[in-house]
């Protein structure tokens, strides 16, 4: 099976699918079924404050060609990434697909696009440093499309997630 090569206009679902994403609330128990059920050992993590006073942790390991994502966030301004877990009992549930634009040329164009669709942007994390990213409802999917540009240190960090 050939890979296709990704066209771009306002075919969001077309662009590049380069990860995919869920949120627990506990993040060791998360990567023990990922590792122990799903055989995904070997991980990267990010973590640390939030802008908006929360603390975030990101798991990633590259798998049968995309990037894994687990996300395990606490405290203020994570309702976000929070919103389906239950409070009285573990989860891990689906979050969001994602995609990757790898020139500036490809991010403006997602931009009029987004404009002109009149997506609703539900979050957007653009430091302009590491790896921008924009966070766009898809409620009749049942989770989020994100779409990345990472810049050199997003380029740097995605090559030093580990392959399982």
């Amino acid at each position: 099976m050939e890979r296709k090569p990704s066209r771009q206009g306002h075919a969001l679902l077309g662009r590049e699918h380069s990860h995919s994403a869920w949120v627990t609330n506990d993040m060791d128990r998360a990567i023990g079924i990922f590792s122990d059920r799903y055989g995904i050992k070997d991980f990267q993590f990010i973590e640390g404050p939030m802008p908006s006073g929360g603390q975030i942790r990101v798991a990633f390991a590259w798998a049968g060609g995309q990037v894994l994502e687990i996300i395990a966030a606490s405290g203020p301004g994570t309702e976000f990434y929070n919103a389906t877990l239950p409070a009285d009992e573990f989860a891990i549930r689906f979050h969001h697909l994602g995609f990757v634009v790898h020139d500036e040329a490809g991010w403006r164009e997602l931009e009029a696009d987004l404009a002109a669709g009149k997506w609703p942007i539900a979050h957007q994390t653009l430091t302009g440093n590491f790896i921008d990213a924009y966070y766009i409802e898809a409620p009749e999917l049942g989770h989020y499309l994100e779409y990345v540009r990472p810049l050199q240190a997003g380029i740097d960090f995605y090559a030093s997630v580990p392959a399982n």
